[in-house]
C-alpha cells in the first residue's frame, strides 16, 4: 500500500504533464483540422475555394511555430532541467543617419517605426531558426505528441468502456485505466529527447552565433582599449605633464635668479624637488594602474593579496592556485577583483570582503564576497557590465548574487588550458 500511493501520485502528475505536452504539440494540427473543417462545412467540397482556408492554415502555422517552440523549451527546462538555447538572431540597433533616414541593418527607412517593422520581417524571414521551428512544429505532433497522447487516450477508452452497458466494453474500460495509469509517469518524457534533437541550434547556427559573439567582443575590446588610452592620456596631461611643465618653468626662473636672488632660487629649487617627487609618485600610480609590477613579477595570487592589503576593506584572501596564468587573463581577473572591492567599499558600504582564487579542472574561479548592503546588478555601461565584457573576451563568465540587504557574491570563471 505504501508503494501504491507514490505510484498513483506519480501517475497523476505524469498525466497532467502529458496533457500539457499534447495540447502544446497539437496546436498546429488543430489549425489545419479547423481549416479542413471550415472548408467542408462552408464550401461543401468545392476544391477551388479551398485555397482560402489553406492560406489561413499556412499563416496560422507560421504564427504559431515560434510560440509553440518557446512553450516546449519552457516545459523542458521546468520539468527536466535541460535548457535548450533558442538560437534566434538578435536585432541590430536602429540608427538614425545624418541624412534623416533610419538604418536597421538591412535598409534605410523614413521613420524608426518603419525601420523596426522592416527589420522584424527581414530578421524573421532570414533567420534559420524560423525554418527550424517550422520543422519542429511538423515533427512534434507525430513524435512526442503521439506518445504523450497515450494516457489521455486510455482515459477516453475507460470512460467509453465503463459507460457502455455491454460486458465486452467494460474490458476495454479496464484496459484503458491500466494503460493510462501505467503510461502516465513516462509518456510525457518523450518531450525531452525530441526537443533536444530537433529544437536545439544546428552547428551552422551555433557557428553564426559564435561569429556574432566574437565580432561583438572585438568591438568591445576596441572600445575598451580606446577608453583606456584616453584615460592614460588624460591622467598624463592633467597630472605628470602639468607638473613637469611647472617644473621646467621653475628651473628657468631659478636659472635667472641664481646670481641676483640666491635665497629665492633655493626656495624655488625646493619646490621643484617636491614637484618632481609628486610627479614621480603620480607616474608610479599610473604605471601601477596599467600593469602593477607585483602582478607582472609575482603573479595573480600575490597581486591580489597586495591589493587586499591596500584596500579600504578588511579583505581576506584564500588561494589554491600555484601556476602562473597567461598575462592577459591575470590582468583581467586582477582588475576585476579591484573593481569589485572598489564597488563594495564605495556603493555597498561594506566593511569586510572575502576573496577566493582556485582552479577547478580547466577553469580558474575567482569569488569575491562582501558584507555590504547588496542590491548590485549588471547595468548597461556600468562597471560590472564592463567586467563581464572583459571576461567574455576569454570565454569567461560572471555570475552575481546580490539580494537586498546583502551579501553580494560574484563568481568569475575563465577557462585556462595551462591548469
Amino acid at each position: 500500500m505504501r508503494q501504491l500511493v507514490p505510484w498513483l501520485a506519480s501517475a497523476a502528475v505524469g498525466f497532467v504533464r502529458a496533457c500539457v505536452v499534447v495540447v502544446v504539440s497539437m496546436l498546429v494540427p488543430a489549425v489545419w483540422a479547423a481549416a479542413v473543417g471550415l472548408w467542408i462545412w462552408w464550401w461543401g467540397g468545392n476544391p477551388w475555394p479551398a485555397v482560402v482556408p489553406f492560406i489561413w492554415a499556412c499563416i496560422g502555422t507560421l504564427a504559431l511555430s515560434r510560440p509553440v517552440c518557446r512553450m516546449v523549451r519552457s516545459v523542458v527546462a521546468e520539468r527536466t532541467g535541460t535548457v535548450i538555447p533558442p538560437g534566434y538572431r538578435k536585432a541590430a540597433p536602429v540608427v538614425r543617419m545624418s541624412t534623416g533616414y533610419w538604418w536597421n541593418g538591412y535598409s534605410y527607412e523614413r521613420t524608426s517605426r518603419d525601420a523596426r517593422r522592416d527589420q522584424r520581417m527581414r530578421l524573421w524571414w532570414s533567420d534559420p531558426a524560423t525554418w527550424r521551428d517550422l520543422r519542429f512544429a511538423v515533427i512534434a505532433p507525430v513524435t512526442m505528441g503521439v506518445v504523450a497522447a497515450v494516457p489521455p487516450a486510455g482515459v477516453v477508452a475507460a470512460v467509453v468502456g465503463f459507460g457502455h452497458p455491454a460486458a465486452s466494453m467494460r474490458l476495454i474500460g479496464v484496459l484503458g485505466v491500466a494503460v493510462a495509469i501505467g503510461a502516465a509517469p513516462y509518456a510525457w518524457r518523450a518531450v525531452g529527447p525530441v526537443s533536444v534533437r530537433f529544437l536545439g541550434p544546428s552547428p551552422a547556427m551555433a557557428l553564426a552565433d559564435r561569429v556574432d559573439e566574437l565580432t561583438a567582443q572585438r568591438a568591445d575590446t576596441t572600445v575598451a582599449q580606446a577608453a583606456e588610452i584616453r584615460r592614460i592620456e588624460r591622467d598624463l596631461h592633467d597630472g605628470a605633464q602639468a607638473r613637469l611643465v611647472a617644473l621646467g618653468m621653475s628651473l628657468a626662473t631659478v636659472e635667472r635668479l641664481m646670481q641676483t636672488d640666491p635665497d629665492r632660487a633655493k626656495a624655488l629649487l625646493r619646490e621643484a624637488r617636491a614637484g618632481a617627487a609628486t610627479s614621480l609618485t603620480e607616474l608610479r600610480d599610473l604605471v601601477r594602474g596599467i600593469s602593477p609590477p607585483v602582478l607582472t613579477e609575482r603573479g595573480l595570487v600575490d597581486a591580489v593579496r597586495a591589493l587586499a592589503l591596500d584596500s579600504a576593506l578588511e579583505a581576506a584572501v584564500s588561494a589554491d592556485l600555484r601556476l602562473r596564468l597567461d598575462p592577459p587573463i591575470e590582468s583581467a581577473l586582477y582588475f576585476g577583483v579591484a573593481e569589485l572591492l572598489t564597488n563594495a567599499a564605495k556603493h555597498a558600504r561594506a566593511t569586510r570582503a572575502w576573496i577566493s582564487i582556485a582552479g577547478h579542472g580547466t577553469d580558474v574561479v575567482v569569488e569575491v564576497e562582501d558584507d555590504g548592503e547588496g542590491g548590485a546588478g549588471v547595468r548597461a555601461g556600468g562597471g560590472i557590465d564592463g567586467l563581464r565584457r572583459r571576461l567574455a573576451v576569454f570565454d569567461g563568465t560572471l555570475e552575481i548574487t546580490s539580494p537586498a540587504g546583502g551579501p553580494t557574491r560574484v563568481r568569475m570563471v575563465v577557462p585556462c588550458e595551462s591548469l
